[in-house]
């Protein structure tokens, strides 16, 4: 009878801890119909990586897509770009797996950041992971004390991500410390994935096996009620993806500075201008994205000014040279450290023609000028030209290409576009006659 009597007590606390673990644990439910985006991401990590996954999150969330799918396969890039789109991830709605792939893909330097923060990530056979030492743009070790900064704070936030997924955080951690890399099979085995897949759609079912928290719950599916669109990046991204590549933003400025002055010493050529002012303007934009050093960019300027201050003034070559160092040291420190730099061999390579090219302007420039000097105005007598314009009194005339004051004899005018002749020449004005 006492037993009988305590059964309600019984069921009630049945009813609760059943309550405690339906509230405490995810609920597995079946899906009727997965819809993934399939998101390739590819090349070094840069500004326009995380437009990309900026654009494919926000499609996903328009379509009302379940889940993201990262194809990856990266050799590591721009610090400041990996933390953004760590943080994108990190922070989703729509839950973001990474897939490492295919084979002979990797996942290395700022790829091991993004690969640990992903809800669920796995690896094709044949591809590695690591390698995420910090190093500096050129590739080179950063100076000590530096390093020891840079390399604490990129720990730190490896460990924490690796943390909150519930990764090998030790293993995490020496990736950065010691840059050790591991394939596939022994990242599953220290749990630094999650498993192995040998493409995105063994990806899919191994996971609707295993079961995904979306919406904070525990989903799983099978292949059949999967459906998988491709996120296409458009012609935006390309551009972006071209534009934001430190050595053609690198270029293009140069490029731009060399036309604007080729067209300073030409004046009226009128096409390298115009050309050289659309790449700097285009080599700016880039580098006020990228993590460039100001005081780079103002050396690389400043060196270019140098080069045209040569034509005007007689240095013996010394601005030159001083724009030859401006422009090597400008090149070495255009961008900080942890940013995708440029290679020693291109920098010298660049500098050099860039110099070269210069010089031969210059040599052409001055050589012309004093050819001209040495000859005096009298070389001007017999030369054709034309009238351009006729203001009172005043006419002036084009001849070899360069405008002059002109009047006659006479003091007869000629309108604008009657053909001429230079008969003689008083100091700065020419003493024209009109062409029979």
């Amino acid at each position: 009878m006492r037993a009988l009597k305590n059964c309600p007590l019984l069921i009630y606390y049945l009813i609760i801890i059943a309550v405690l673990v339906s509230w405490l644990l995810p609920v597995v439910a079946s899906a009727a119909d997965i819809r993934v985006l399939s998101l390739d991401l590819q090349g070094g990590i840069s500004p326009a990586q995380v437009h990309l996954l900026e654009d494919g999150l926000e499609q996903a969330g328009d379509d009302d897509h379940d889940l993201v799918l990262l194809r990856l396969d990266t050799p590591g890039g721009s610090v400041s770009a990996m933390r953004d789109m760590v943080k994108i991830i990190m922070n989703s709605n729509i839950p973001v797996c990474v897939w490492v792939g295919p084979e002979g893909a990797h996942a290395a330097s700022a790829g091991t950041f993004i690969t640990a923060a992903a809800q669920v990530a796995a690896m094709a056979p044949g591809t590695s992971i690591g390698a995420a030492s910090p190093v500096s743009p050129s590739g080179e070790d950063i100076p000590e004390t530096m390093s020891k900064k840079v390399t604490g704070d990129m720990v730190s936030l490896i460990k924490g991500i690796a943390r909150k997924r519930g990764r090998n955080i030790e293993w995490y951690a020496r990736s950065v410390l010691d840059g050790v890399s591991v394939d596939a099979q022994d990242a599953v085995t220290l749990n630094v994935v999650d498993f192995m897949a040998l493409s995105a759609d063994d990806f899919l079912e191994q996971l609707g096996a295993r079961g995904i928290l979306i919406d904070g719950k525990k989903v799983k599916f099978s292949q059949k009620e999967v459906t998988v669109s491709k996120f296409e990046p458009g012609f935006r991204y390309a551009v972006l993806s071209w534009l934001l590549d430190p050595q053609v933003a690198y270029f293009l400025l140069l490029g731009g500075m060399l036309g604007l002055f080729f067209e300073l010493s030409h004046p009226g050529t009128i096409l390298p201008g115009v050309i050289g002012a659309f790449c700097l303007v285009t080599g700016l934009y880039a580098m006020s994205i990228l993590p460039t050093n100001a005081a780079g960019l103002l050396l690389l300027l400043l060196g270019a000014v140098l080069f045209v201050l040569e034509i005007f003034i007689v240095s013996y070559g010394l601005l030159s040279l001083a724009a030859v160092i401006s422009l090597f040291i400008g090149s070495l420190v255009l961008f900080r450290e942890g940013a995708p730099g440029i290679p020693m061999a291109t920098i010298l390579g660049t500098v050099l023609t860039f110099s070269a090219f210069v010089g031969v302007v210059i040599y052409l420039v001055t050589k012309a000028q004093f050819s001209r000097s040495g000859v005096g105005m009298e070389s001007m007598v017999g030369l054709a030209g034309e009238v351009l314009e006729l203001k009172g009194e005043r006419m002036k005339v084009r001849v070899r290409g360069e405008i002059w004051n002109a009047e006659t004899e006479d003091k007869t005018y000629f309108q604008p576009g009657t053909a001429i002749k230079v008969v003689q020449a008083r100091g700065l004005t020419l003493i024209v006659v009109k062409k029979s």
